[in-house]
């Protein structure tokens, strides 16, 4: 860890409009269609690549959390197309159900994620992956068996986060390859400081983002990246059955082989809806500071800002963020 005074950026409280963003358009894919159907084939788009063994990266939640990705969803994936795939998994930095690896697999029977291994990544400790270009950090403590996979999918449930705003593809790979007991400490906590999370702000998100370039750097062109927009609480699913109640409209399920084009977009469909059905999950990225995230993405060259949305319900016809959210129904459970 590098810990010489440095400055982070700003700007995390405001998002920069789609005209101001330079540089060449990515592809992002998207659908409707929040079913084990749509999370297939939207896989399927976004593929390529992955190969060997392979670990699916999700926020299998709290006990009996109500928003996390459906566990049939999963299954159904991995069964059709990753028979081999293992769901790969950390602990925790704070104390609670899933803080050791005993607790965290009760955690995981109780949330019915036995249809396939779980690898609890950091059960036998940690590994260094070197962050190349970062300023906060020189290298990132991730669970030790992550270098054991040849490619990595970010399966995300995008919604959002208490300390990052939004937690999307970044939060995801960031916090939830990082190890529980030092790669989480060193994201979360300023050394000699009483508050585990005193961390806050743009240094919050640049940290976390540095920790995942060290794991999008490692599995270079064997990774991809799927944001599921569903029960959008502007809680993270560490806190389960806490969580604010849901009031954003479900949206669809995007993905890209770009991590900033997807964490983006999902961003910007938000932003695109009407306020009173972004009111809540807007003021919560804003307040947090979350949208440094985005720029310290590009700024670190993880990425593109600038993407074409293919409507894969009507034919992969490019569309804005304004039409893929046009029509929303109000969230029911």
């Amino acid at each position: 860890m590098d810990e010489k005074k440095i400055m982070p950026g700003t700007g995390g409280d405001k998002p920069v409009p789609y005209e101001s963003r330079t540089g060449e358009e990515a592809v992002v894919y998207f659908t409707r269609d929040l079913s084990p159907e749509g999370l297939i084939r939207i896989y399927d788009r976004v593929c390529r690549g992955i190969t060997g063994k392979v670990a699916v990266k999700l926020h299998t939640g709290e006990k009996n959390g109500p928003n996390i990705i459906p566990r049939k969803w999963v299954q159904e994936l991995i069964s059709s197309r990753l028979p081999e795939a293992v769901i790969g998994e950390t602990n925790t930095y704070y104390e609670g159900d899933r803080y050791t690896t005993k607790q965290h697999r009760e955690t995981l029977k109780v949330n019915g994620w036995d249809f396939c291994p779980v690898d609890i990544l950091d059960e036998d400790g940690t590994v260094l992956f070197p962050v190349s270009g970062g300023k906060w950090f020189r290298e990132m403590a991730v669970g030790s068996h992550l270098e054991q996979y040849d490619s990595l999918v970010a399966l995300t449930h995008f919604k959002g986060h208490v300390k990052g705003g939004f937690g999307g593809s970044n939060k995801n790979l960031g916090i939830g390859c990082a190890d529980g007991r030092i790669g989480k400490k060193w994201i979360h906590t300023t050394p000699g400081q009483p508050d585990m999370w005193d961390i806050s702000n743009e240094e919050f998100m640049e940290r976390m983002t540095e920790s995942t370039k060290s794991v999008i750097d490692h599995f270079a062109g064997h990774i991809t990246y799927i944001n599921v927009m569903r029960n959008m609480s502007v809680s993270c699913d560490c806190e389960g059955c806490a969580a604010e109640p849901v009031v954003t409209p479900n949206v669809g399920i995007l993905a890209s082989l770009d991590i900033l084009t997807v964490d983006q977009a999902c961003v910007d469909l938000v932003y695109a809806m009407k306020e009173q059905e972004h009111h809540d999950l807007v003021e919560r990225m804003e307040s947090r500071h979350g949208l440094r995230q985005l720029t310290y993405m590009k700024e670190l060259g993880m990425g593109h800002d600038r993407y074409r949305i293919l409507d894969m319900d009507h034919g992969d016809v490019p569309i804005s963020p304004k039409e893929a959210v046009a029509d929303l129904k109000p969230f029911e459970k």
